[in-house]
């Protein structure tokens, strides 16, 4: 709305006084916004970044040079008033910069003389004015920020009457309630219809020492049709701010029910890109879409999101156990490319090994235990029919993979999977006997429980990647079968990693307790 013509006044923000003069030649301040970008200026580009197009803008728009000039000298002339009033305040937060502009620029909306200004006037206060004590918290608990987005004259935006920073806070104190009932710490932004800046957020974040930050927003667009969830974070390299909003998205999704619009990671907005711990920012839904406005104002759908944000962020620091392994190998393609990308990743899997294909590529087996996997065995040679003919034969096998392995690195291998499983239509005469020799010998056998199912002719990427997440059931502990000598579980890996954040992914050794089929 227009700004109205003021003479200079003291207002009292944060507990500190800020002493502004409004001309008649301010104009309008708008907004500017995109289908599935209704943002205002408080969570745009960090400063230095290149702006995408269309990207959400705040525009001001001010008076001439001269009366910068004015304001700018009686700003200086009212600072030691300024600072005597401020030191009366029991509060001690920053105050909020005033930004006074010249005639705007084309391109930027703002003039270089405004920029300088507000610098100055923002390094003024820091300098002269209390930082804000960090809040205490308990040590060896997890600390969660949660920032119901804008708030007091910033409301976001709105449509049908329903303001965005009441949804926000709504949502949030839901959140809150959750979190604290589970034993997490949490730490609000704002818990009041009150404006806080995003540099305010940000420090206030920082200064906490929490170890997620969470922005709850909503959207809008010029599409009245859009609807569904959004989250965003900056991917740095750094912080496991992607693995967040992964399961913010994923568990959000499974308790709403709402369409999936994207997933992104070059965010770009101060709260994410600024903030020391993992942040995301997540839009739970645009009010411009009517069924979806009607779902976000109602309590039990802002039960739901809550539910999904809670669990999202109970998995990042209690997440499921996964043990990924790989079969039939060493493939001198396919096992590379594997390795490369858990390597990428800090992951460690289980690799259960041919005998004949060791020999053949004895380098690639070098680097699975350089790189810090564990070994298993599958067979020395893959022929269910001669493998299976007897026990003796089985055992036979079986200490010629051995004995292959134990040249080649130096290990006593003790963990094995039987070819087919534990049961299989070939083993049936055979198995108990088998399983009491290797017990005896200090063998361990393991199954799966869960599968890519990608020991077929032909596969393809995308569906391995459904069968994987599908077959897990949401099981606290999974075994994942998957095998290195097929092409399409290679490429397809790096998406299922991201597709299964709710799990650690760790190595088998001999102290991990068997999954069997019997």
């Amino acid at each position: 709305m227009p700004c109205q013509k003021r003479q200079w006044e003291f207002r009292f923000r944060k507990g500190h006084p800020i002493m502004y003069r409004r001309e008649e030649y301010v104009q309008t301040i708008y907004y500017r916004t995109m289908a599935g970008r209704g943002r205002n200026a408080a969570y745009g580009s960090i400063s230095g970044k290149k702006k995408r197009k269309n990207r959400p803008a705040c525009v001001l728009s001010f008076g001439p040079e001269r009366t910068l000039r004015r304001t700018v000298l009686r700003a200086l002339a009212m600072a030691v008033t300024t600072l005597l009033i401020s030191a009366a305040i029991l509060f001690a937060v920053r105050p909020l910069p005033v930004m006074v502009s010249a005639a705007p620029n084309q391109e930027t909306g703002l003039s270089s003389t405004a920029v300088d200004i507000a610098s100055m006037y923002r390094e003024a206060s820091e300098t002269l004015l209390p930082a804000e004590e960090p809040v205490p918290t308990d040590p060896g608990v997890p600390v969660v920020i949660l920032d119901p987005g804008h708030g007091g004259e910033d409301e976001g935006c709105t449509a049908g009457g329903i303001l965005e920073k009441d949804i926000n806070l709504s949502i949030a104190n839901l959140v809150k309630i959750r979190l604290e009932a589970l034993g997490f710490q949490v730490l609000m932004t704002r818990d009041t219809d009150t404006y806080l800046s995003k540099e305010d957020r940000v420090m206030f974040a920082n200064q906490s020492g929490a170890d997620l930050f969470v922005s709850i927003h909503q959207n809008s667009s010029e599409d009245p049709t859009i609807s569904g969830l959004e989250v965003w974070y900056d991917e740095d390299g750094i912080r496991d701010s992607g693995r967040l909003a992964r399961l913010l998205e994923q568990q959000t999704l499974l308790q709403t029910g709402a369409v999936k619009r994207e997933l992104r990671g070059d965010a770009g907005f101060h709260v994410t890109g600024q903030t020391m711990m993992p942040a995301c920012l997540t839009e739970c839904g645009f009010l411009t879409n009517d069924a979806e406005r009607t779902a976000l104002t109602s309590v039990e759908y802002q039960e739901r999101i809550a539910d999904g944000i809670t669990q999202g962020i109970d998995l990042y620091f209690h997440p499921k156990t996964m043990y990924l392994t790989f079969d039939d190998g060493p493939s001198p393609e396919n096992t590379v490319r594997i390795l490369d990308v858990l390597q990428a990743r800090n992951i460690k899997a289980t690799f259960f090994l041919v005998g004949e294909n060791v020999r053949r590529y004895p380098d690639i087996v070098q680097r699975i235990v350089a790189d810090g996997h564990t070994i298993g065995i599958h067979c020395d040679n893959h022929d269910y029919a001669r493998l299976y003919a007897s026990a003796d034969s089985y055992l036979a096998d079986f200490e010629a993979a051995h004995q292959t392995l134990l040249d080649l690195t130096g290990i006593d291998v003790k963990l094995f999977l039987f070819p087919g499983g534990s049961v299989n239509d070939f083993n049936a005469g055979v198995r108990d006997e088998i399983i009491r020799e290797m017990t005896a010998r200090g063998y361990i056998y393991y199954d799966w429980n869960a599968s890519l199912e990608d020991a077929v002719e032909s596969s393809d990427p995308a569906q391995l990647v459904a069968n994987g997440v599908s077959t897990t059931l949401g099981r606290q502990k999974v075994i994942m079968l998957a095998h290195d000598v097929k092409s399409d579980t290679a490429l397809c890996l790096d998406t299922l990693l991201d597709s299964l954040p709710e799990y650690r992914m760790l190595p088998l050794n001999e102290a991990v307790e068997p999954i069997r089929f019997h």
